[in-house]
């Protein structure tokens, strides 16, 4: 009798690109977020370096889309939501987000479309969800 072995499912954080992929896609959102005047709401609401987001973000997403859990090693008992909650978060600012990053994927072009359009729809989602009013 013949035994097959099946391979596991490349995770989306292994479809993506990794955390290489993840890290470009941070960098091209946060460069709209600083350069498009459609985000200017959203840029407003950061702190003036985003160097810490710029470092923390694509950590958050490599865990979060199967790769290394490093930020949630660095930050127990802590989720987006949470973290998120004090803001003032209302549809415009979630939908720049969503936009923002929708854009940012688009414009890095990950091989695997159907993970990038995957991971685009997720996240535009989570954003939106966080709305407040």
């Amino acid at each position: 009798m013949a035994t097959t072995t099946e391979t596991p499912a490349a995770s989306p954080y292994d479809r993506i690109g990794g955390l290489a992929a993840l890290r470009r896609i941070t960098d091209r959102f946060y460069d709209l977020m600083e350069t498009d005047p459609a985000f200017a709401a959203l840029r407003a609401m950061h702190a003036p370096d985003l160097t810490p987001m710029r470092e923390s973000l694509p950590l958050f997403l490599a865990g979060w889309s199967g790769g290394p859990r490093t930020w949630w090693d660095a930050n127990p008992g802590k989720c987006m939501v949470s973290m998120h909650a004090p803001f003032g978060i209302n549809r415009e600012l979630a939908g720049q987000w969503a936009d923002a990053m929708r854009r940012a994927i688009a414009d890095i072009s990950p091989g695997d479309t159907a993970i990038a359009d995957a991971l685009a729809d997720v996240l535009d989602r989570m954003a939106r969800g966080m709305a407040k009013a």
